[in-house]
């Protein structure tokens, strides 16, 4: 049980190329849509139109995603060289999966610190990280969105 680590090389070469070949697909995509608009048919046409959308909702989600996975890894990079990451709070069982006791136990800890500290976006990273050995990945990720708010929100001293 180490300190959490952050992506590699590896990891985002991985990431770069499902990107890759996601936007063939899309430009799949696109082709088949336009050639469904220009067919004369408006029934036809329509279903173009719906296959046309399928590659912009999907681009602006995964746009959002990786937006979302940049910003929170250099937050964790920044936290960690400041020393205030949290290595390895929650023992793992056999499985891999955190220990559920133990995490709620951390959890209530890394929640205190941010009811005490609500304007620091290092205890928001931590409660986040918490969430998420507590199995809680939705509020995991929004703990994290917040953190993110707060790290790039100048605020006024």
């Amino acid at each position: 049980m180490g300190p959490i680590r952050f992506a590699r090389p590896g990891p985002r070469v991985a990431v770069g190329v499902l990107v890759a070949i996601l936007a063939v697909y899309f430009a799949i995509l696109g082709q088949r849509a336009w050639l469904m608009l220009t067919s004369g048919s408006l029934l036809v046409a329509g279903l173009g139109v719906g296959v046309l959308l399928l590659p912009l909702v999907g681009g602006v989600l995964v746009a959002m995603e990786l937006r979302f996975g940049i910003a929170t890894q250099r937050l964790g990079e920044r936290l960690a060289a400041e020393g205030g990451l949290p290595s390895g709070d929650v023992p793992r069982l056999p499985s891999g999966r955190p220990d559920r006791s133990a995490a709620d136990e951390v959890f209530a800890v890394r929640r205190a610190e941010t009811e005490a500290a609500p304007d620091d976006w290092r205890t928001w990273f931590r409660l986040g990280i918490a969430y998420d050995d507590a199995g809680d990945r939705r509020r995991a990720r929004a703990a994290l969105r917040q953190a993110i708010t707060l790290a790039t929100t100048p605020h006024p001293t």
